[in-house]
């Protein structure tokens, strides 16, 4: 939110720097996140001076040039040259001069430097309107007053004006604050706190009165609780032009553009008190009455931004007398009901509307506007009538206006004041530290929170209206402790802690698979669990159907809560690679969310994900493609740490892989890991292989909970190592050659290793070679050539009538 610091000094006579200002507002919980200096004209008019044109005769050398002499007012007249038609002498005009910054409409600057313009000198430049920033008329120099002294300076003469704005990060229960009214009463509670007492100075409305009755509007409203209160009068014989320069400069400060007058004085009061206002068109209201109602769902309605929306039977529709919409209540007006430049009678609107309605109207039609803001976090119901004499009186004086009806103030339930009781030893005991009651009470005084009545104990208290977030006896000592100054609570010098243990076995076997594969090179990811609806369109193995849907989504993109982590990893690696990062391995502990009937269900998964090369390049080491067998290995290498081996693997029937197997512990299903299709990182514009594995970790924490830990002395008899070449038929897997070797011999087969594989035109047709190591080992004695030999004996035979394999 922008806080225009002289929209400030409007209400508060500060004197401070906007720094100093913009600390403050920080202390009292009105986060400043920067200060901008704006200035009403860009450049300040820096450089230009009133010149008096003294002579101006034809240019010897172009016949649409003129060379003139001008008087700056130091005595030294200097010659330009100038290609205005309505260029004289004896005109007081603006002249750039030498060094001076212009800037073009783009907001790109341009220097003026001395030159020579068809062989004549030019000291300068005479300037249009639209060279100063001052409009956008460029058909002549702008000729000034003669009364204006030349060399008097341009910033004096158009009045320039310099201003700090303020980007507040304002909190969303901050609701009194989304003004600059607000903002100063805010501002006034933290000076009293530092002794310096200034008055807020709030606009005056004691000039409204109706100037003839002529044109009455009837309101009726359907649905109190939708539209508590709702505030209109009618204003005839306006002129629309353009806003004062002030007004302009106003909304120009905090990033608005004007338009006309009644639209900016809208505008002004909106960021001045915080309440939105809308004007109608008088003609265009059929019947005289205004309707305040919800409309049947599908009806058509086009906005101001000339798109068509479908209506909902909970929208909050301004209509006339023939039940035609009009405004879509608290959130944007139609496109036919607006002010034009041919308006010469308005309804002027001040309302307050349903806070959660207004939410869900602006959520449902992607409508974010300055009023939604306002309306959906709560305004003040009791400034509505004082906004609307405010803006009245303004359109009164700057648009000719005449105030042609009373207000008609629908508010059948006055809201009354919420009443709190502080407690002054609960407030010690919140806030660490004793605050002398004195204090306590005059920085409530501050708050405009009225003291009902005060006990030895505490304080019966009223909130004002507008602090709708205030509502609990915590809130009002965060008030107290916000104004008194967080920095001011004093800081103890003993730390007290407690050191819990945590015994979750769950936590433990957790941290060591995360420790496991960030020692493997691999960065753990915590993604959204809420992503796109059309996911679902990526695998069959998810479907629309049993998404989790948010009822309120903050975005298309966040609409649904996720049934598959590999997405979410995707974003992560196409936002790296957009960024030149081409070698990834993530990991993350997500949890997927499905909707089965009417049952929800939540599970645990770990993923892995790889991409680009394993290493980086190095003078000393070959560069090493991460590819299917490195993850297949990373994988093992996690549930072998947790104890779990001896695993089955099958073709995956996950439709996310082009490539891809997973793991199995009996009839557990473990894991499912492979290449990830192409079609699907198209998607994510990722066009090198992504390898990716989906590990059940709910499974997992099953077995490993049930696995102990099992600790062996290293046995002092050596091992021995023998290697065998098999010639094998193609679909034979390494694994049924591990197995059948195991089987063969329980006893002294350690381990069992495959180092190299070849297929090619020198073997048999349908055949390959497997090289594959074995390790022997007796534990209680060392082995003799005649044992090893009969072992791997037994091992050939084996392959040979099981496998149909041949020795090379």
């Amino acid at each position: 939110m922008k806080i225009s610091y002289n929209w400030l000094q409007q209400f508060l006579q500060i004197d401070w720097d906007a720094a100093k200002t913009g600390e403050l507002l920080t202390d009292l919980g009105l986060e400043v996140e920067g200060i901008e200096t704006k200035e009403s004209i860009k450049g300040s008019l820096k450089g230009i001076v009133v010149g008096k044109v003294l002579t101006c005769v034809q240019h010897p050398n172009a016949d649409r040039l003129k060379v003139t002499t001008v008087d700056l007012g130091d005595g030294n007249p200097v010659q330009i040259v100038c290609g205005a038609p309505n260029v004289a002498a004896g005109q007081k005009v603006p002249v750039a001069t030498i060094g001076t910054l212009l800037y073009d409409d783009k907001g790109e600057s341009f220097k003026i430097k001395k030159g020579k313009i068809r062989g004549e000198e030019s000291h300068g430049m005479i300037c249009a309107e639209d060279e100063l920033g001052l409009g956008s008329s460029h058909e002549g120099i702008l000729v000034l007053d003669e009364d204006v002294k030349e060399g008097t300076l341009g910033a004096d003469v158009f009045n320039v004006e310099t201003d700090h704005v303020f980007e507040i990060g304002l909190t969303p229960n901050r609701s009194d604050a989304m003004s600059h009214y607000g903002v100063a009463r805010d501002l006034r509670a933290g000076l009293i706190q530092q002794d310096n007492k200034l008055e807020l100075i709030s606009p005056s409305v004691s000039n409204f009165h109706v100037d003839e009755r002529t044109l009455r509007f009837d309101v009726e409203v359907e649905d109190k609780d939708l539209v508590p209160r709702y505030c209109g009068i009618t204003i005839t014989d306006v002129t629309v032009k353009d806003s004062p320069e002030w007004i302009q400069n106003r909304l120009k400060s905090i990033g608005l553009t004007p338009k006309n007058n009644i639209v900016d004085i809208t505008n002004y009061v909106l960021h001045e008190l915080g309440q939105p206002l809308h004007a109608f068109d008088a003609q265009k209201i059929k019947g005289n009455k205004v309707i305040v109602k919800t409309l049947e769902a599908g009806t058509k309605f086009t906005t101001l931004d000339e798109v068509e929306r479908t209506l909902s039977a909970d929208d909050i529709m301004i209509c006339d007398a023939d039940e035609n919409p009009l405004c879509i209540g608290g959130v944007f007006g139609g496109l036919h009901s607006g002010v034009t430049e041919h308006t010469n009678s308005i309804f002027l609107e001040s309302a307050y509307f349903n806070p959660v309605s207004v939410r869900k109207t602006a959520k449902r039609h992607a409508l974010n506007t300055d009023a939604s803001f306002r309306f959906e976090r709560g305004i003040d119901i009791n400034i509505t009538e004082y906004a609307l004499k405010r803006a009245a009186l303004l359109i009164e004086e700057y648009a000719g206006g005449k105030l042609a009806s009373d207000i008609s103030d629908f508010y059948p339930v006055k809201l009354e004041d919420f009443q709190v009781f502080l407690s002054y030893e609960n407030a010690y005991r919140l806030i660490g530290q004793e605050i002398p009651k004195e204090t306590i009470k005059n920085i409530l005084a501050s708050l405009e929170i009225k003291i009902n009545s005060e006990t030895e104990g505490g304080l019966g208290l009223t909130i004002p209206s507008y602090r709708t977030d205030v509502q609990r006896e915590a809130d009002i000592i965060e008030e107290i402790l916000r104004v008194y100054g967080y920095n001011n609570i004093e800081f103890s010098h003993k730390l007290n802690t407690s050191i819990s243990f945590d015994s979750n076995k769950e936590t433990k076997i957790e941290n060591v698979v995360a420790e496991l594969l960030s020692a493997l090179g691999f960065n753990e990811t915590m993604a959204n669990s809420l992503t796109k609806a059309d996911y679902t369109k990526l695998s069959d193995n998810i479907n629309e159907e049993a998404n989790v849907a948010m009822l309120n989504p903050l975005s298309n993109d966040l609409g649904v809560l996720r049934q598959s982590l590999l997405f979410s990893g995707l974003e992560s690696i196409s936002y790296n690679l957009n960024r030149k990062n081409n070698a990834l391995k993530f990991y993350e502990f997500g949890k997927t969310y499905h909707k089965y009937s009417e049952k929800y269900q939540e599970d645990k998964h770990l993923t892995l994900f790889v991409t680009g090369n394993r290493t980086k390049d190095s003078w000393n080491a070959n560069v090493a493609q991460s590819e299917f067998f490195y993850l297949k290995g990373v994988l093992t290498s996690v549930l072998e740490r947790l104890g779990i081996n001896k695993l089955k693997s099958t073709p995956s029937k996950n439709d996310v892989f082009s490539e891809g197997l997973s793991f199995s512990l009996g009839k557990i299903k473990l894991a499912d890991f492979g290449v990830v299709k192409r079609s699907i990182l198209k998607e994510f514009g990722i066009k090198q292989e992504v390898l990716f594995a989906d590990l059940n970790w709910e499974n997992i924490l099953k077995l490993a909970s049930k696995k102990s830990v099992k600790v062996s002395e290293l046995s002092k008899f050596p091992s021995v190592k023998r290697d065998l070449a098999l010639l094998l038929n193609n679909k034979t897997e390494f694994k049924e050659v591990y197995n059948l070797a195991f089987q063969s011999e329980r006893k002294l087969l350690k381990e069992v290793d495959l180092f190299d594989v070849y297929e090619g035109d020198k073997l048999p047709e349908g055949k390959k070679s497997y090289a594959v190591s074995f390790v022997l080992q007796d534990e209680n004695k060392t082995l003799e050539d005649k044992q090893i030999d009969k072992i791997m004996q037994k091992l050939q035979a084996s392959f040979e009538k099981n496998l149909e394999a041949v020795l090379r």
